[in-house]
């Protein structure tokens, strides 16, 4: 399999989801500006949303993926589905009762998760009621991540890819269509969710019936749970789901600091955090999504130089493209923000407030996007304790510096603290392989970076510059010629970097690598 190849499909439709995903955020910003309404979807939609990031990009696909794929290597077809049959089941019915309990409970969950909104009982009444609504919505976007799973190890990459842009689609036609038509407009955005959720999983049906593997769901969930291959994935699935998901646990408690900073800050951070996640899509987890069953399969072939070299290839690829995306975030920031966002009920200052925390998420984006690369060389291996002991430590070390920076910074400081803690939790990773002798770095390393810190320097400068050369915020009444001239300049400053990459003798071929 041509790894380049594979990251150019995942990304390509990751690339769709995020365009499709800024069009939703666009019309949000527009239709309700930075509001108590936003606040309140943003609060209800967090809860499912933490919950997909920890399945479909975190404990679930890193616990069950190198077993399904050591399934499928040593002990066939039949044995491989029936796997895939018992976790269908067990996962059905755990969630469904799941969301029973998350409805019933909606005003607890939203007073932990920001309680904040209680000094606004209209904001904290609608997000209760939208929480309710969007609950059910872990059923289905687990199952989608069994199916990706399931998919991805068979190296069909493309459907997995696609499935998200359904769910942007969605929010879209609800934006547009649906809200104009109802008495709390806000509602369209909660069964948007709902909505997205069944299509993203019905649209991998056909995938999967290819392979003759499409879930069988059993009426008999204790049968299902006795399954060996399902109690292995649970018992790692465990501590892996706060592992993987420091930055999201994170991103949970942070929300309720946000909600007592006032109203717009939820808000705010949110269009920062969709921004941000728009490179850490298109790298972190694409690549996790493709280097996962290569991974998984060197190690059950006991290859350990090809585990190292896919490693090597991940982290490379991660800095390459990495790099401009966190210079881009950190000086690039209103501009992004403003040819994006500012339109209808978004005003300027909300531009200035989501720049900011958008400028401080730059600051530790490579992290970010280096635990997606780092987290399966060691789930692999199905390692799991190494990432929850670096993650307990991370939690805390982020938690000390939202004490540190909120006060100075506000909400910025709070998207600040996650970006410090991924490049921790990035660093400690990385130690620990090393350590191991899981990784062994190869050759030219130091020649990359020094490559890779000239052209950095060169494009920080250009949008340094450009940034503060033309009056953003004042574009918003000619639209069209602010959108051109972030396009143009986005343009080119792609083919400065890559230009200066290539003048200083960097050799791209090295990029074409395949996994065995």
């Amino acid at each position: 399999m041509n790894l380049f190849r594979a990251l150019l499909t995942v990304s390509g439709f990751t690339l769709l989801s995020r365009v499709t995903g800024l069009a939703r955020e666009t019309l949000i910003a527009r239709a309700f500006g930075a509001s108590q309404f936003t606040d309140a979807f943003y609060v209800a939609f967090r809860i499912p949303n933490l919950l997909r990031r920890i399945s479909a990009e975190g404990a679930f696909s890193q616990a069950f993926v190198p077993i399904l794929a050591e399934f499928k290597n040593q002990k066939g077809h039949d044995a491989t589905r029936d796997l895939v049959d018992a976790m269908s089941t067990v996962l059905a019915w755990a969630l469904a009762i799941l969301s029973v309990l998350g409805i019933f409970g909606a005003s607890f969950v939203v007073t932990v998760v920001a309680g904040g909104l209680k000094t606004d009982g209209h904001a904290f009444t609608l997000a209760v009621a939208m929480t309710r609504i969007m609950f059910p919505y872990i059923v289905f976007i687990s199952l989608t991540s069994l199916a990706s799973g399931v998919l991805n190890t068979y190296k069909q990459f493309s459907l997995p890819a696609f499935a998200p842009v359904l769910l942007n689609v969605a929010f879209i036609f609800a934006a547009v269509v649906v809200a104009p038509h109802l008495k709390q407009p806000v509602y369209a955005l909660a069964w948007a969710v709902i909505a997205g959720g069944v299509l993203q999983f019905f649209v991998q049906l056909p995938g999967l019936k290819r392979i003759d593997m499409t879930p069988r769901f059993g009426w008999n969930p204790l049968k299902a749970l006795a399954h060996r291959g399902v109690k292995r994935v649970l018992a790692k699935m465990v501590p892996a789901m706060f592992a993987v998901s420091v930055a999201q646990i994170s991103l949970i408690i942070n929300t309720n600091i946000a909600s007592r900073l006032g109203p717009g800050a939820v808000s705010w951070i949110n269009f920062a955090d969709r921004l941000m996640e728009f490179p850490t899509a298109l790298l972190g987890v694409a690549l996790g999504t493709i280097l996962l069953p290569s991974l998984s399969k060197a190690h059950v072939d006991a290859d350990a130089h090809e585990y190292s070299a896919l490693l090597d290839w991940g982290l490379r690829v991660t800095f390459l493209l990495a790099a401009p995306s966190a210079i881009a975030l950190f000086f690039f920031a209103e501009p992004l923000t403003a040819t994006l966002f500012h339109y209808g009920k978004f005003d300027a200052h909300s531009v200035v407030m989501v720049g900011r925390a958008l400028s401080a998420y730059g600051v530790g984006l490579i992290g970010l996007i280096l635990i997606k690369i780092l987290a399966p060389g060691f789930y692999a291996r199905q390692d799991i304790k190494t990432p929850v002991k670096i993650g307990v430590g991370v939690l805390v070390a982020t938690q000390i510096s939202n004490y540190i920076f909120v006060p100075i910074l506000a909400h910025a400081g709070l998207t600040l603290s996650v970006g410090l803690g991924a490049c921790i939790n990035a660093l400690l990773l990385f130690i620990g392989l090393r350590r191991r002798g899981i990784y062994t770095p190869s050759s030219g390393w130091a020649k990359f970076f020094v490559q890779l810190l000239g052209a950095c320097l060169v494009l920080a400068g250009a949008m340094h510059w450009s940034a503060n050369a033309y009056d953003w915020i004042g574009l918003r009444h000619a639209p069209l010629a602010r959108i051109a001239l972030l396009g143009a300049c986005l343009v080119l400053f792609a083919a400065l970097y890559f230009g200066m990459l290539w003048l200083m003798g960097f050799k791209y071929a090295y990029f074409k690598r395949r996994a065995k």
